[in-house]
């Protein structure tokens, strides 16, 4: 009888009111019964989804499309970023349907909501290459760190995935970047 009770004790202090931080127990609990995501987490994580899958596809367009001094190096260092794209757009879209939200990567969905800027058709030089991917990558991160602190306050894990993004995606953009830099003081 005492081995129930404390049984019933822990499980009502594990459903107690939520700490200042941390995911919150809510009436929409799934079949799981784990935590489910806010409209607003959702909306947020599809936001970051959107750009790092439309960030893969201008990717693929500069690859495809980059002529000039260092092209090789440039051609390479694209497919880096594109395949780090894919990965974190698959990690964030599973993070969404591990809180039982749908993410949508749609052609449709990823034209009309990405924050990114169009890129150009046909070739480009690989200095223009450089300064647009840096662009757009400092973009993506600008995105994140834009919802950061709503997605902290509600799933600080899925915060952790969006530190993570967001350090390789700034990492990136410093190398690229590095392609177009004259040493300081010159």
């Amino acid at each position: 009888m005492a081995e129930n009770k404390k049984t019933t004790d822990a499980k009502k202090s594990a459903t107690a009111a939520p700490t200042k931080r941390g995911a919150k127990t809510t009436r929409r609990q799934n079949a799981e019964k784990g935590f489910t995501a806010s409209p607003t987490l959702a909306a947020n994580l599809q936001t970051v989804l959107v750009d790092l899958v439309e960030l893969s596809l201008q990717g693929k367009q500069a690859h495809w499309n980059v002529v000039g001094r260092n092209f090789r190096d440039t051609h390479r260092q694209l497919d880096e970023i594109i395949d780090a794209a894919r990965t974190f757009s698959d990690t964030v879209a599973e993070r969404m349907r591990a809180l039982h939200a749908v993410p949508d990567g749609r052609t449709d969905t990823i034209a009309e909501t990405t924050s990114l800027p169009a890129f150009p058709a046909g070739e480009v030089s690989t200095t223009d290459t450089i300064d647009l991917v840096t662009a757009r990558l400092d973009a993506v991160v600008a995105t994140m760190r834009s919802v950061h602190d709503e997605v902290d306050e509600e799933d600080p894990t899925s915060a952790d995935i969006l530190h993570a993004v967001i350090e390789s995606l700034e990492q990136f953009a410093w190398m690229v970047s590095a392609e177009n830099r004259s040493p300081a003081g010159r």
